[in-house]
């Protein structure tokens, strides 16, 4: 559910973002704009973190770096705990160790978002295994 308000925009900005917004295919200009105060949020709380579009849609990650699902689930996955998992992440990421950080301060906050995120990149990984091995029959 959502409340109703009321915002008044410059000429020029709602112009540019109405150009925007029928630019996307099937974006309202405030659905749009309700995006984009979202991630301007996000960003100011988890200074670092960026939205990026790609094939598994519009999603965190670190400013030229890594998406924030790929350091979670690095994370995840490694032997190392405490101190050394970040040092063992900025290493694989060849980033510094406070923005291993701010990944995952973000995860703090929206862990169920990119939980979601990695399993459907674990999906995704499971169906281009399993058709590389349907094709690895076929020429064998």
């Amino acid at each position: 559910m959502t409340n109703p308000l009321s915002i008044r925009f410059t000429p020029s900005l709602l112009a540019r973002l109405r150009q925007r917004a029928r630019a996307m295919t099937g974006a309202s200009v405030a659905g749009l704009a309700q995006r984009l105060i979202d991630e301007g949020l996000r960003m100011g709380d988890h200074p670092g973190v960026i939205f990026k579009d790609g094939p598994s849609g519009r999603r965190a990650a670190l400013a030229y770096g890594p998406d924030v699902w790929e350091v979670i689930k690095l994370l995840r996955e490694i032997d190392e705990r405490g101190p050394a998992a970040i040092d063992a992440a900025a290493e694989v990421f060849a980033v510094d160790t406070s923005r291993i950080s701010t990944a995952i301060s973000y995860y703090g906050d929206y862990a169920g978002e990119i939980d979601a995120e990695i399993a459907a990149a674990d999906e995704a990984s499971a169906r281009a295994e399993s058709a590389w091995r349907v094709q690895q029959q076929l020429i064998a």
